[in-house]
């Protein structure tokens, strides 16, 4: 079976596997063949509702046929809505909207970066961020100077300065990179790309005292841990993430916001926010009308009944995965929370996730021996057991 595919009218950046969507429904696709795959990727943590849910398609339907742009230039009432829920579901202060995950990232940076000139030391401007070794935050220049993973780096220097780089769960390595520079710490309560790590509540907890000692900006990236995949609404109000009465100065949160829909959203305590004046940022498409209802419709799906069932879920997952490892030495460890987990192996996991596609299973992986599990919120419990199997013969047998 070929591995992965290339497409002749498009850029080679992807390791495209050999398939080829039409139709998708509920925690299920189908290919151009008719072979129906059961989705436990959910397009990268995006269609957390399922493919084409019935709620976000009305909405988005009801909104393009009505206005679907008039510009950041003027106001929509999707747009205010959106604001206004996000923040009630959050903390206090203010919404900044995007398309991606990187694109509300880099709107936290410049927001920290306008932050530390605004509160010099000694006369001189604050503009380090602190990051983490094994993170990830995108693919412009800037947030990949803030990914603290070498090998995304490689042939796009000289990179934009002020990211040092510390290690999770290791305090000294983090004041070991603090200096009179240093005017803001990003990093994801569980870092995806890094391998499904877990920063942990100890860590959490200590990261914010220092940023309330030294006058620092708390950023927490969501981008992957949000909007309901760890079983709370972000990871934050979640007490098996972040402690009791945690809260970040910026949040940043885009991939499941719209089900499918590009929305991205930097929400920011209001003393902060306030520091970006107009012209200072953009963006042309940004909390565009149809993107602010899709992602209306997704936050009204999850209720706590909802996130209830994705804590159920996540629990059934894991504990079925670790039973496994009685019999099943190449599992390492079970790492995660809710549905989003990491299955860490004893050897490479990309022909674990092509033999899963044989068989009509989505799994992914990364950091080269992570099988990465991120499926929907609608996956019944037959589909999970159905999945599992499938799963667990690959992992043996590979």
């Amino acid at each position: 079976m070929k591995i992965f595919v290339e497409t002749p009218y498009l850029f080679n950046t992807y390791r495209r596997q050999p398939v080829t969507f039409v139709k998708g429904k509920g925690a299920c696709l189908w290919d151009d063949k008719g072979k129906k795959y059961l989705d436990f990727f959910s397009g990268l943590a995006v269609c957390g509702l399922g493919h084409s849910d019935p709620v976000v398609a009305q909405a988005v339907s009801s909104q393009v046929k009505q206005l679907a742009h008039t510009s950041n230039i003027y106001s929509t009432k999707p747009q205010q809505l959106l604001a206004k829920e996000l923040i009630k579901k959050t903390f206090p202060g203010k919404v900044f909207f995007s398309n991606s995950g990187a694109e509300a990232n880099e709107c936290a940076i410049k927001l920290a970066r306008r932050y530390g000139h605004t509160t010099p030391v000694q006369g001189k401007p604050r503009y380090e961020i602190i990051t983490f070794k094994n993170s990830f935050h995108g693919r412009t220049l800037g947030t990949l100077s803030a990914t603290g993973q070498e090998k995304f780096h490689q042939g796009f220097g000289p990179l934009p300065v002020g990211f040092p780089t510390a290690e999770i769960g290791d305090i000294p390595s983090v004041l070991k990179c603090l200096n009179n520079r240093t005017c803001a710490i990003l990093l994801e309560s569980i870092q995806g790309e890094g391998g499904i790590n877990p920063v942990g509540i100890g860590f959490l907890k200590q990261i914010k005292k220092i940023c309330q000692a030294h006058k620092l900006l708390l950023i927490l990236d969501e981008i992957q841990t949000g909007v309901g995949r760890t079983g709370t609404l972000f990871s934050f109000q979640n007490s098996a993430v972040a402690p009791a009465g945690f809260a970040p100065d910026i949040l940043t949160t885009a991939k499941g916001l719209g089900n499918g829909i590009p929305v991205a959203a930097t929400i920011a305590k209001a003393s902060v926010a306030d520091l970006m004046q107009p012209g200072d940022h953009g963006s042309t498409f940004g909390g565009g009308p149809v993107a602010c209802q899709a992602a209306l419709a997704v936050l009204q799906a999850l209720s706590s009944k909802k996130l209830a069932r994705i804590r159920v879920l996540g629990k059934l997952f894991q504990k079925e995965i670790m039973s496994w490892q009685k019999e099943m030495p190449e599992i390492q460890c079970v790492r995660g929370q809710g549905l989003m987990i990491g299955i860490d192996l004893n050897k490479p996991g990309k022909e674990v996730v092509s033999a899963c596609l044989k068989d009509g299973l989505l799994v992914n992986c990364t950091a080269e021996t992570v099988v990465r599990l991120l499926p929907p919120y609608c996956l019944t419990d037959q589909q999970v057991k159905s999945g599992l199997k499938i799963l667990k013969k690959n992992i043996s047998s590979k």
